[in-house]
């Protein structure tokens, strides 16, 4: 296979990975950057869903209101910390613009596209030797609780059918029909049969060894410091252990990303939506089906013979703190919705948590930079890095050989807060 240049990726997250994996594929040279040893990122410890049924941004009407509410309750599922963070109260701004009707109309048929192109290519992915990452295709439950909260899940649920996915609606019987392993305490679900689930753990191991068996350099525990710019292209990348020179450019950096946009001269905003996780035995009363407990906002995914319980969105400056109010939310929620599992508050040292990079419209950052003709922008996923992981890698690769791209990216324009 010809040799077509050098690409120098930032970042070791879900999208960083992906993105050295089909540009390998395709013929260039990887070297990939990360700050941190590639074991801290949000992909390793989220709830490991392929989400189509996730094609309304988090900017959508609605949020702001519970956004409000939920503000002065230290165990709910979504919290602002009071700041006068410049970059806060900005970012806050933009999405109180951007959480419009029009702006989610706009959005879902983009995002059904891409969430579809990338379950298609865990598919794909899944077959190949040396890749076997727990992939399942039970869909995910939308549990509720509510009559309201029922009303809202079905109606998006039809929404979802109008744009031409696959989703059920489920009274409470037929939802402990397909989970008999364990009572439920709920109203009924919505069955997105679109989607599916994978253990993160196993796939970022082995996209990471796949890239170094082909040859990708992986450079971690380095900090980039700088560019080096000139007639409007990147030359190299500066790190605190010296300059990395190539032909293309590729930043991802999740919740990172606005500090090493800012280093090349881009305003791209986004918040860390810190999100926290634990795993606990799936055995006495075994879970079958992932599922999102609604009005909690709790992710709950059997994986690798455990359970993985997941949630809260905490928009804040970076910080290693686990806030244990936050946890303690997420364990309580459990069993208003299965009451045979009494899950005990976990240990502080089992508890992962890891940074959501939240853009304001709730879109992700996808494109070539106007400003620096040889740099690929590709971030600000929010929850859906690892469900539009290698959709976004093979999209830049793509970008990368300037051939057509497999889904249409025009609104996630990287520069559109410029």
């Amino acid at each position: 296979m010809e040799n077509k240049g050098k690409a120098v990726i930032i970042g070791g997250g879900i999208m960083g990975l992906a993105s050295a994996y089909y540009l390998l594929k395709s013929g260039w040279k990887v070297t990939l950057i990360d700050k941190g040893d590639l074991s801290d990122n949000c992909s390793h410890g989220n709830a490991g869903m392929i989400v189509p049924s996730h094609f309304i941004p988090l900017a959508a009407p609605g949020m702001i209101s519970k956004g409000i509410k939920w503000m002065f309750n230290s165990r709910s599922p979504f919290y602002v910390k009071p700041s006068l963070d410049f970059s806060l109260i900005s970012w806050g701004l933009k999405f109180m613009k951007s959480a419009t009707p029009a702006n989610v109309e706009r959005a879902a048929p983009f995002l059904r596209d891409y969430h579809l192109l990338s379950k298609q290519l865990y598919e794909d992915l899944s077959k190949e030797e040396g890749f076997d990452f727990g992939l399942e295709k039970k869909g995910i439950l939308m549990l509720y609780k509510t009559e309201k909260a029922g009303e809202e899940e079905i109606h998006v649920g039809k929404d979802a059918q109008k744009l031409g996915l696959d989703v059920e609606m489920l009274t409470a019987e037929q939802v402990q029909a397909i989970e008999p392993g364990l009572k439920l305490d709920v109203k009924g679900a919505v069955h997105y049969h679109c989607d599916a689930h994978l253990y993160p753990h196993a796939l970022i191991s082995q996209l990471v060894s796949y890239i170094k068996s082909k040859g990708g350099e992986i450079q971690t525990n380095t900090d980039v410091t700088g560019y080096e710019i000139q007639n409007g292209e990147v030359k190299s990348v500066v790190t605190d252990k010296g300059n990395v020179s190539g032909d293309l450019v590729i930043m991802t950096g999740g919740s990172w990303l606005p500090q090493l946009a800012k280093l090349a001269g881009l305003s791209i905003p986004v918040m860390p939506g810190k999100g926290y996780s634990f795993m606990e035995e799936n055995d006495a009363h075994p879970i079958v089906h992932p599922a999102l407990l609604i009005e909690a906002r709790v992710a709950v995914t059997p994986m690798n013979g455990q359970v993985r319980f997941g949630g809260t969105m905490e928009l804040a400056a970076l910080n290693n703190k686990i806030n244990m109010n936050r946890v303690e939310g997420i364990v309580n929620s459990i069993p208003q919705y299965y009451p045979e599992l009494n899950v005990p508050v976990p240990a502080e040292s089992r508890i992962w948590y890891g940074f959501r990079p939240c853009s304001p419209d709730g879109l992700p950052y996808l494109g070539y930079s106007k400003k620096l003709k040889n740099l690929i922008v590709a971030g600000g996923h929010g929850m859906m890095g690892v469900s539009l992981g290698p959709a976004t890698g093979k999209l830049v690769a793509e970008l990368a050989d300037r051939t057509a791209l497999s889904a249409d990216i025009k609104i996630y324009n990287p520069e559109r807060y410029q």
